[in-house]
């Protein structure tokens, strides 16, 4: 009998005629012939309600009476789900996190899950229950009840599915699938059959609200497809699964991240180390920090610039504070009116011409760009947060994402793909389930170095530049552009070693051309370190990690580019090798074996 987990989030419970819908779903399911366990979060704004009651007595409520109360959300929606199903005429048995076995961590209101037990669960199942889970809460090694922070209850289902083996993962939404952008913002977006779990994860981590990148972590990790589907209409929906809608499209989403704040560090000392200090203070307060771009230095000193969530900035910048002690930084600069617009894609690591593409649709509409920032599936830029919604409408149009590929599947298969049969291995990824998960480490040596600075920081100036270098013909990997001083900025990107001579001339004329004070550097053998994982971004000391490795050995990163699945850093041609086996060594306990 094939096992279906199915989530329903607080808009599909928010009140009783949206719980007994919810239910009829679910015995539908069961009455097709499958076991059914329902994931349920707390209703509607309930859990708005119980933050707002703490804050009515006290300003800085612990953090583990939080998880107490805000656990207790979810417990009425469970009941009261097992109560409609019980109604209905059908058997429905809730449980809490704690019930279930979900064992976490001691991190309240951000906790991982460890372990689950599933020997309750599938008995409960096999006496004909439908088994009714409560989302976003687990219980830690002395019994505290703990809660998994944002999209908790995504990360339950999705960790419910792979430990019980399902045949897929429904969640259950206000929202009838996957879209190019969010349908919200852009009503011209388009809802996609299909998308892969990287591009999910990018798309996710950038504020597409339909689902949190932890719980698409978990899918990735384990193979479970999920398919999210609305909980008011009969749509299709989207399946989340290994493969993308297209192989012929290069971008298959846009997306923007509203609320961001960057934060620059002018003039530190461009030596081993520097990046350890900085980041591994960050990383001890929770922060997950993205977009962090990092120029080639000029006279022994560096730029470096990092985006966060804007209602971190106050916590961040008291770590910046910390590290600058020691760093000495000329200057630090923050801005919390920016916006991030990205577009993702695995078609981008092998279909050329997309950076160029994005640069010069937002040059047309007069957007500035304020710093960019690259990976092989992803390009980020950060614009000011009154440009924001244009520059998102002009990549969306630019990159015809409201019309469908040729090539869109018709029907989707939500067919589990079962990568992993060796019950051993299985019993080992899953002991600890949210653990990092490293799955290569790898060098380029193919690289070449480049950097165009003190070009005018006005609209259009990104596009210049890699219109030029795409006009010699040459494929670009790597693109960071970085803020710079007095209304300039600083452009960095790779390319390979052969067409360094050529990218360096067209760099040349581009700058004679402006007129201003440009200036050309270069880096004619350089080599680029990529690890590559499950869970990068939301375990906030791989960067750590990686950078105390480097400076250990004693190598100078160049430049960072960072995205959900990879981190690449570029350096010195000849510190390639040495920056392997210290990579390797250091993250040896988390590299799976392949």
């Amino acid at each position: 009998m094939s096992l279906i987990v199915q989530k329903f989030g607080g808009t599909s419970v928010a009140d009783c005629e949206k719980i007994v819908a919810a239910a009829r779903k679910a015995i539908r399911a069961q009455r097709e012939g499958h076991q059914v366990v329902m994931v349920v979060s707390a209703m509607g704004k309930n859990t708005d309600v119980l933050v707002d009651l703490a804050q009515q007595v006290s300003d800085n409520p612990p953090a583990r009476e939080m998880d107490m109360l805000l656990s207790t959300g979810e417990q009425v929606s469970v009941a009261l789900m097992a109560m409609a199903i019980d109604a209905l005429g059908s058997k429905a048995v809730s449980l809490t996190g704690a019930q279930i076995g979900i064992r976490t961590d001691s991190t309240h209101t951000k906790a991982r899950i460890r372990s689950i037990e599933t020997s309750r669960v599938k008995q409960l199942l096999d006496d004909g229950n439908i088994v009714i889970a409560a989302g976003f809460q687990g219980i830690d090694e002395n019994l505290n009840i703990t809660t998994l922070g944002r999209g908790g209850s995504d990360t339950t289902a999705v960790a419910l599915a792979a430990v019980l083996d399902a045949d897929t993962c429904e969640i259950y939404t206000d929202v009838d699938g996957v879209y190019t952008t969010d349908p919200r913002v852009l009503p011209d977006a388009r809802r996609v059959p299909q998308i892969a779990y990287d591009e999910m994860l990018e798309l996710a981590s950038l504020g597409a609200g339909v689902m949190h990148s932890r719980s698409i972590e978990f899918a990735k990790k384990f193979g479970v497809p999920i398919h999210v589907r609305s909980s008011f209409t009969d749509v299709p929906g989207t399946l989340i699964v290994h493969d993308p809608e297209s192989r012929k499209r290069p971008v298959s989403g846009a997306a923007i991240t509203k609320k961001e704040a960057r934060i620059t560090l002018e003039g530190i000392p461009d030596e081993p180390g520097v990046s350890l200090e900085l980041f591994r203070r960050i990383a001890s307060k929770a922060i997950s920090v993205d977009m962090i771009v990092q120029n080639i230095s000029k006279d022994g000193k560096a730029n470096i610039s990092f985006t966060v969530p804007q209602d971190e900035l106050k916590v961040t910048l008291d770590a910046v504070k910390q590290a600058s002690e020691l760093l000495q930084p000329e200057n630090v600069t923050y801005d919390d009116h920016v916006s991030k617009v990205s577009v993702v894609g695995l078609g981008m690591a092998s279909l050329p011409g997309v950076a160029n593409k994005m640069f010069r649709v937002l040059s047309e509409e007069g957007i500035n760009i304020q710093a960019i920032s690259t990976s092989e599936i992803k390009i980020s830029v950060l614009v000011s947060q009154a440009d924001a919604q244009r520059a998102l409408q002009a990549v969306h149009n630019g990159f015809e994402l409201d019309i469908t590929p040729e090539d869109s599947p018709t029907e989707v298969s939500s067919v589990r793909v079962r990568d992993v049969t060796d019950p051993a291995v299985v019993v080992q990824r899953l002991r600890e389930m949210e653990d990092l998960a490293i799955d290569n480490i790898e060098l380029d040596r193919s690289q070449s170095l480049l950097l165009v600075r003190r070009v005018p920081d006005r609209p259009g100036i990104a596009a210049q530049v890699f219109d030029a270098v795409a006009a010699k013909g040459i494929n670009i990997d790597v693109i960071i552009q970085n803020v710079g001083r007095d209304d300039s900025a600083n452009v960095s990107f790779t390319c390979p070693v052969a067409d360094y001579e050529k990218a360096l001339a067209a760099l040349e004329e581009v700058v004679k051309e402006m007129g201003e004070e440009g200036e050309v550097l270069g880096n004619r053998e350089a080599a680029k370190l990529t690890v590559s994982g499950i869970g990068l971004r939301s375990h906030t000391g791989v960067g750590v990690r990686m950078f105390k490795a480097l400076s250990s050995a004693g190598i100078n990163v160049d430049l960072i580019s960072t995205s959900e699945v990879r981190v690449n850093v570029i350096v010195d041609e000849h510190e390639g090798e040495p920056g392997l086996k210290a990579l390797q060594a250091a993250f040896k306990d988390v590299l799976l074996d392949t």
